[in-house]
C-alpha cells in the first residue's frame, strides 16, 4: 500500500464519516471521529451492498467509494443512536 492510497483512504473515509454525522447526528465527530466512523461504515456499506446485489450501483472511484462508506456510516450511527436509546 503506498503513501498516497493511504491517503486516499483516509479523506474518503472522513468525508463519509463527516457527511454521516451531519446527517445522523446534526454534526460531525472530529477529524479522527469521521475518519472511524467513515472507515468502519466502507466495510458495512460495502458487506450490505454485495448482500443485497447492489455492489456495481455506485461504481468504482473516489465518488462511488464515498457513497458506499456513507451509506455504511449511516447505518452505523444509526444503530449507535438506537442503541443508546435503549
Amino acid at each position: 500500500m503506498t503513501f498516497l492510497s493511504i491517503i486516499t483512504f483516509l479523506v474518503i473515509g472522513g468525508v463519509a464519516g463527516w457527511l454521516a454525522g451531519l446527517l445522523v447526528k446534526g454534526r460531525g465527530f472530529g477529524i479522527i471521529g469521521d475518519i472511524i466512523v467513515g472507515i468502519i461504515g466502507a466495510f458495512i456499506g460495502g458487506f450490505v451492498l454485495i448482500f443485497f446485489g447492489l455492489a456495481g450501483l455506485f461504481g468504482a472511484g473516489i465518488i462511488g467509494a464515498i457513497a458506499v462508506a456513507f451509506i455504511g456510516a449511516v447505518i452505523l450511527l444509526s444503530i449507535i443512536k438506537l442503541v443508546k436509546k435503549m
